[in-house]
């Protein structure tokens, strides 16, 4: 039996709620700091290092780092690639749930 229903196609890295909510805010904001992430995703420094490190080994988002002064700060941006596997995710996820838009 083929495997025909569209929860195949959806991307095994984007199920975790985690991983969904730091693409879904990078493709909003373009490039976002690490701070400003972990703010508005509401998880700890130590749970968004762990996710992040995930997506940068996919090729899905970019991590740049940079000081100002003596400070470091830490930008994510999303990859191309990950901007198609979150556009496709999203396509499944509405095939699924019966909306085509």
């Amino acid at each position: 039996m083929a495997a025909s229903h569209p929860r195949h196609r959806l991307d095994e890295l984007l199920q975790n709620p985690v991983r969904f909510s730091i693409v879904a805010a990078l493709d909003r904001a373009g490039t976002l700091s690490f701070k400003e992430v972990r703010d508005a995703i509401e998880v700890t420094d130590s749970a968004l290092s762990k996710q992040v490190s995930s997506l940068d080994a996919a090729g899905y988002l970019s991590v740049g780092k940079s000081f100002a002064g003596k400070m470091p700060r830490t930008s994510l941006t999303l990859t191309s690639q990950g901007r198609a596997a979150w556009r496709s995710h999203l396509a499944t996820l509405r095939e699924i749930a019966g909306d085509a838009s």
